[in-house]
């Protein structure tokens, strides 16, 4: 509701154009946001080259597929596997690589992820849906203006043979965070 009021009122005094917001809004919702993300992911797990240039310099190879600029200019991909899974923080603000996830959802901002999710990332995750194994490490990443960072989820079971553009539909921006797994197909 704040947002909306700052935004009448700078509009009814001249200093906002609505249909500049519209475009704003319009270029985080449906180009730049999780979709991207979630075509690196799926390109990953189709093309085992292409993950391995990922996971070598994932700054670089996400330029290449035009992913870059503000608040993705350093980015790092890490793997989730069956004795590691990682989870993305920025404990200082809420530092997050826009051009493949879109704006950060509310809760990675609030003082409550990022303090918790350090001390206690089990029982965040939990609170997410996501119980891991005892035997599976957690590993933090804290992203920072330096480095932002990108979880490659584990791929499901039962997704070979599928499409780049059908595994990409599997991955959710949670999943990419570590707050969440990709969706297991139906």
């Amino acid at each position: 509701m704040r947002v909306k009021a700052l935004e009448t009122l700078l509009t009814e005094k001249g200093l906002v154009d609505p249909a500049a917001l519209d475009a704003i809004i319009d270029i985080y919702q449906n180009q730049v946001g999780p979709q991207n993300g979630a075509l690196v992911v799926a390109k990953a797990w189709a093309d085992p080259v292409f993950k391995a240039r990922l996971l070598a310099d994932a700054t670089e190879v996400v330029a290449e597929l035009g992913f870059y600029g503000r608040q993705g200019e350093h980015i790092t991909v890490v793997e989730n596997t069956l004795e590691r899974h990682n989870v993305i923080v920025c404990t200082l603000c809420s530092c997050y690589p826009w051009p493949l996830l879109g704006i950060p959802p509310g809760w990675y901002k609030s003082d409550a992820y990022r303090a918790r999710v350090v001390r206690e990332p089990r029982a965040v995750l939990a609170e997410f849906g996501v119980v891991l194994p005892e035997g599976q490490a957690v590993r933090v990443w804290d992203s920072t203006a330096e480095m932002r960072y990108l979880v490659l989820p584990m791929r499901p079971e039962g997704t070979e043979g599928m499409s780049v553009e059908e595994l990409a539909a599997l991955v959710t921006r949670d999943a990419m965070v570590g707050t969440g797994l990709a969706t297991v197909p139906q």
